[in-house]
């Protein structure tokens, strides 16, 4: 079992910065890579970053030179850093992760509770 719980949310005009976290109740070591999503009112849950246990990470397009994604193995924590934000930024963050299952042989997902970032332009 693994708890996620994102914090850092908030309003934010256009061009600002925010950075978000998220806090696992486990080693994130034993963990798969740890990734961030996003979902706007009315639309699909997209992809917006990922951090692997040796570091390499991935951004989607539409972040690419303005978030960056980090992770602090002794407390357990991935922060999402987000510059240059804009209105289209809006949306509920999530991060997410798998832990393998000894006793199956499969990775289950888990999902924290989400924090709001509202961009105002």
């Amino acid at each position: 079992q693994v708890q996620l719980v994102e914090s850092g949310g908030g309003l934010v005009q256009a061009g600002g910065s925010l950075r978000l976290s998220c806090v696992a109740s486990r080693s994130i070591f034993s963990l798969n890579a740890i990734r961030w999503y996003r979902q706007a009112p009315g639309e699909l849950r997209e992809f917006v970053a990922s951090i692997t246990s040796d570091g390499s990470t991935n951004y989607a397009d539409s972040v690419k030179g303005r978030f960056t994604i980090s992770r602090d193995n002794a407390k357990n924590t991935v922060d999402l850093q987000m510059n240059s934000l804009k209105p289209g930024d809006t949306a509920v963050y999530f991060c997410s992760t798998d832990l393998y299952q000894k006793v199956t042989m499969t990775w289950r997902n888990y999902w924290g509770q989400g924090t709001q970032v509202t961009v105002s332009s």
